[in-house]
């Protein structure tokens, strides 16, 4: 198990209304979505070793709540993704997450998330889909497909409904996070673009460009 690091983001974030401020300033999530344990494991150290300040430990991968579990003292504010019934959203609080993300609007999901201390941050593809999840309590909407959305989406959105926290995701890599960004991306989430091929040097150069 990794250590808890000094300063940590997951040591700051007792409450839920703690999660999102300290997601927008870690500024980027890393996804995780393996096919195997072992394969969720050795990326996991990786990006924690490399200093990445967010996880998202996606219910697809097989073992995904243990490995969650195996973070509760670890350096990184995790949470767990492709989060599809309340029951997932319950065994996610109790190995410690402390946020889910969803890739669609539940009530259900939001609610019980939410009675178990959970941030919520939901799956939307169009402003109707962003206005009801904000109706419903969602903490902050998950951008997706963000890049067949393309930057100019979140832009928009942000004409009618500019108090939205928008974290785009889908697409995104370590060259593009800060364009997302710019466009008023309150932070990006990352999947294998980021945890591929040579994990710390990526995220490095992740984080030196989104700085």
């Amino acid at each position: 198990m990794v250590r808890l690091l000094t300063g940590s983001t997951a040591a700051a974030t007792r409450y839920k209304f703690e999660v999102v401020p300290a997601i927008a300033a870690a500024k980027a999530i890393a996804i995780v979505r393996e096919h195997t344990a072992e394969d969720g494991r050795r990326v996991i150290e990786s990006l924690v070793t490399a200093g990445m300040p967010a996880l998202e430990v996606t219910c697809t991968t097989p073992g995904a709540f243990d490995l969650t579990d195996s973070l509760r003292d670890s350096a990184p504010l995790v949470g767990m993704g492709t989060v599809l019934s309340a029951a997932e959203a319950v065994d996610a609080a109790h190995v410690g997450a402390r946020f889910i993300v969803t890739p669609n609007v539940s009530a259900d999901v939001i609610n019980t998330a939410h009675r178990h201390g959970l941030a919520t941050i939901v799956g939307c593809g169009s402003a109707t889909e962003i206005v009801s999840a904000l109706e419903l309590g969602a903490d902050a909407i998950k951008v997706f497909p963000a890049e067949q959305l393309g930057t100019g989406f979140l832009k928009a959105i942000h004409g009618p409904l500019p108090w939205a926290p928008l974290i785009p995701v889908g697409g995104l890599d370590v060259d593009n996070a800060a364009d997302w960004l710019v466009a008023g991306g309150i932070a990006v989430g990352i999947g294998s673009k980021l945890t591929s091929g040579l994990i710390e040097k990526n995220v490095a150069a992740l984080l030196a460009n989104i700085s």
